[in-house]
């Protein structure tokens, strides 16, 4: 463990290096971020990240981040829990609540719990009230670098008073360290999307995926555009038991499989990316989650979390070269 830097606030951030089974990440507590990760046989980061820490205070504040306590957006940065109705920071177009606003868990210093040469456990307190969110929540991530060369991450919450939990790993990803990801092919297991509005929230339909652009489940190549992602793709309706749902496949023939438990993942395309220091479409982001908004639309998964239960989210992303 070595300090990756002070925040401009003065708070120290460190950054974890794990090493064990050919492969190696770098993981910072600021966010919990994966700032690095070098499967064996690559050579090279198959995410994107900074070694400035100022860069993931301003301009890279979701890279590689846990958010919580609710990834994705919140319509008309409300909703209702437990029959109250709750605000929270409309920190998009001051319209709908962006990755749990400036107070969500990639703004917070995370704690150390233990660690090894090949895991680390952090914890963080999220206070109730803040950002608007209702409760106490703790929030525990474990990354894990295994025998069969997967990154696995395990995150777990609970809260004391009924509140939102809806987890997701933010991480960019491009295999073959090009300046784009063009030439990825992407497959997702998912027979459904869900189509968005001007504000890129679900409108509230569930989309058969057959004769639209957002059919992946054969792994076509990427186009830039065509169409335009940032979406979300479902692969099931409620918590599953931990599957593969998502092949990424570089030019090279470099690939990553993404196992989760989660029910939803979301792609964004990561068109401005060059509005970060890389080149537009650098990395393709590709989130576990539940399904957004799930607040306001109740025919989705709910992502209500009330005393005495424990949230559970697990991911694996394994790598062949």
């Amino acid at each position: 463990m070595t300090v990756f830097g002070h925040l401009s606030d003065g708070r120290a951030v460190h950054e974890i290096t794990l090493d064990a089974h050919g492969m190696q990440a770098r993981i910072l507590t600021l966010g919990a971020i994966l700032r690095d990760l070098r499967p064996a046989g690559f050579g090279h980061s198959v995410t994107l990240g900074s070694d400035r820490l100022r860069d993931y205070e301003t301009i890279m504040d979701y890279y590689g981040a846990v958010i919580a306590p609710v990834g994705n957006r919140i319509g008309g940065a409300k909703a209702r829990i437990g029959g109250m109705e709750h605000r929270f920071e409309a920190n998009e177009n001051g319209q709908t609540t962006l990755h749990s606003g400036a107070s969500g868990s990639h703004r917070k210093v995370w704690d150390i719990v233990d660690q090894s040469a090949s895991h680390v456990t952090l914890r963080v307190l999220l206070p109730d009230g803040d950002g608007g969110f209702p409760g106490n929540q703790i929030l525990t991530v474990r990354y894990d670098l295994d025998t069969k060369g997967a990154l696995t991450l395990d995150v777990t919450a609970t809260t004391d008073e009924p509140g939102l939990m809806n987890v997701a790993h933010h991480g960019y990803w491009n295999l073959d360290g090009t300046d784009s990801w063009d030439g990825h092919r992407l497959r997702i297991a998912a027979d459904h999307y869900l189509p968005i509005d001007d504000l890129t929230l679900p409108t509230g339909d569930v989309i058969d995926v057959t004769g639209t652009g957002f059919d992946l489940r054969d792994g076509p190549v990427l186009q830039r555009g065509a169409p335009a992602i940032d979406h979300n793709f479902c692969t099931a309706d409620t918590d599953q038991p931990i599957r593969d749902v998502l092949w990424l496949t570089g030019p090279s023939g470099r690939q990553m499989t993404l196992s989760t438990t989660a029910p939803g993942i979301q792609i964004f395309d990561g068109r401005n990316t060059d509005d970060q220091g890389f080149a537009a479409y650098a990395g393709l982001a590709i989130e576990p989650q539940h399904w957004p908004d799930a607040p306001n639309n109740r025919q989705f998964p709910k992502i209500t979390l009330n005393p005495g239960q424990t949230y559970r989210q697990t991911s694996q992303f394994h790598f062949s070269a």
